[in-house]
């Protein structure tokens, strides 16, 4: 009974330290207020060091566009060839091609795919898409963008579930190893001084 007690603490202890070192936000991305060309960047809330774990998800259903038709698409940019299900954001009939492949976008030394969700840390670009989960490529506060040559024709907005991994990829961070020790000390004084007061 003692011993599933203290353990119930520093579970409890772990789930605490875990979810202090965690954030997470849903954070909208407009085509054309957050262009990287004539727009500005959407902050995301996270300020990240370099090698932290975060992630980023956006539903492949949830689309932008670049302009007139063939230009929707959703997070990972014009990449493929796609068609309208009728009640998607295009508002385009069921079977209309509403994206296509375009060749790609470079733009300040950095090449990614019209259309794509682009985070920036310490103005270090890199394609987030719709699914990123990994390492943090520099120090500095992540900036998201709509990716392409030119906002004035851009509509509608992509949501982003933003946030820092919990367990920072499997490794804890050293203020969570230290939270952690220091509860586990504490149930072993505990259950020491238990034993010794019941001899």
């Amino acid at each position: 009974m003692l011993f599933s007690k203290n353990l119930s603490a520093v579970s409890a202890l772990a789930a605490l330290t875990l979810a202090g070192s965690a954030h997470a936000a849903l954070v909208v991305v407009d085509a054309n207020s957050n262009s990287s060309t004539g727009g500005v960047g959407q902050s995301s809330g996270l300020v990240l060091t370099t090698g932290q774990m975060f992630h980023s998800t956006v539903a492949a259903t949830d689309l932008w566009s670049a302009g007139a038709l063939p230009r929707w698409s959703n997070a990972d940019g014009l990449i493929v060839p796609l068609f309208a299900t009728g009640t998607d954001d295009s508002g385009q009939a069921a079977g209309t091609q509403i994206g296509a492949l375009f060749p790609l976008w470079t733009q300040g030394g950095f090449t990614a795919p019209y259309n794509s969700l682009v985070g920036s840390i310490g103005g270090v670009l890199q394609v987030l898409g719709t699914n990123f989960n990994g390492p943090a490529w520099g120090n500095g506060a992540l900036t998201l963008y709509f990716w392409d040559s030119n906002f004035s024709d851009n509509t509608q907005f992509i949501t982003a579930d933003i946030g820092l991994n919990a367990t920072g990829g499997g490794v804890p961070e050293p203020a969570t190893w230290a939270m952690m020790i220091a509860g586990f000390g504490m149930v072993g004084a505990t259950l020491r001084r238990r034993r010794f007061a019941s001899l």
